[in-house]
């Protein structure tokens, strides 16, 4: 868990915090509260960076459970915060673990929060770094846990 970092908007003056850390079940746990104070809004994490892509991968699989509130995987290209951020929401549905599939085509480019819609399309070979964020006002404590990230 230590090769993940924290992205909050304190970056940007907000109130929000999260972390990822290991459940002494054997699992992770992406956690913390999202506030609109300060301008705020949303909480995230991105593991370090590193060749983390798979040539011709049709999907990335996560394996999850948690309370039903909207996530969005981040897929990054390229390193440092002024990449690229691929993102795809999914919803986990409580508490049993479920796969959730989503396509690669699925994975919409976007800046600081704002879709980008004549970027590149997403080459899964490129991936460098993988991250977690929970945004779009919703307010207060989360918690998801996370089995797997995996493309396929």
């Amino acid at each position: 868990m230590s090769a993940w970092s924290p992205i909050d908007d304190r970056v940007m003056g907000g109130m929000s915090v999260s972390k990822l850390r290991h459940d002494p079940a054997g699992h992770a746990v992406f956690q913390g509260k999202v506030s609109l104070e300060g301008n705020g809004g949303f909480a995230s994490v991105r593991s370090s960076p590193g060749p983390r892509g798979m040539r011709g991968a049709e999907a990335c699989l996560v394996e999850i459970r948690g309370a039903s509130k909207r996530f969005k995987l981040s897929l990054l290209t390229h390193d440092g915060f002024d990449a690229l951020n691929y993102q795809a929401s999914f919803v986990p549905t409580g508490s049993d673990w479920q796969r959730i599939r989503l396509p690669i085509s699925a994975f919409r480019a976007t800046f600081r929060g704002r879709e980008v819609t004549d970027a590149p399309q997403l080459d899964p070979g490129l991936i460098r770094q993988v991250g977690l964020m929970i945004a779009d006002r919703q307010t207060g404590p989360f918690a998801l846990d996370i089995r797997r990230i995996s493309l396929a």
